[in-house]
């Protein structure tokens, strides 16, 4: 049986890149906003809070990390952009999905953010060069530093990923 945290199956990157590929990872990121707000529509406040697997993060949750994830991805592109192989700062998602307005907050906020997000993040990245796709980060958690490229690629997938949970959630209740 399938690991029901990874829909899609967890992430997974090569080590290449190329422009062909690069287009079609920032096309997924263009298109990740309209597809969470499709997953996400028409959903009423319980559906809302159904989990997408036992123990999971809830319909809204998963909705609201989406922007906060990516927000933290856009600043770290921005970084690597603009310094030498900076040291990031990773951040506590569980902790941060538990704060009162990932809980509680209209979906329809964090939707906005997202498509405003996305739209000035893909003009970013459809600026960058392959030396700037080889720009590098440093996490504190990781022993090698990472490229923009596997950056990129993680974020398409991550997009991917968490709507296929809010599919899954959907598709439990009968409104997939």
């Amino acid at each position: 049986m399938s690991d029901p945290r990874y829909p899609l199956g967890r992430f997974i990157f090569d080590g290449s890149s190329n422009p062909e590929k690069r287009a079609a990872w920032i096309a997924r990121i263009a298109a990740t906003p309209g597809r969470l707000r499709a997953a996400v529509s028409a959903l009423d406040e319980p559906a809302l809070e159904r989990t997408y697997r036992e123990g999971g993060w809830t319909i809204r949750q998963v909705a609201h990390h989406l922007p906060d994830s990516h927000l933290n991805a856009f600043v770290r592109f921005r970084l690597a952009l603009t310094e030498d192989a900076p040291l990031i700062k990773p951040y506590d998602e569980a902790a941060w999905a538990e704060l009162v307005d990932s809980r509680t907050a209209p979906v329809d906020v964090s939707l906005r953010l997202l498509e405003a997000l996305h739209e000035r993040w893909v003009i970013l990245l459809g600026g960058m060069g392959d030396d700037d796709f080889a720009r590098t980060f440093r996490h504190p958690e990781q022993a090698e530093p990472r490229s923009l490229d596997w950056l990129l690629a993680l974020y398409a997938w991550h997009g991917d990923h968490h709507v296929a949970q809010i599919e899954q959630a959907r598709a439990a209740v009968g409104r997939g």
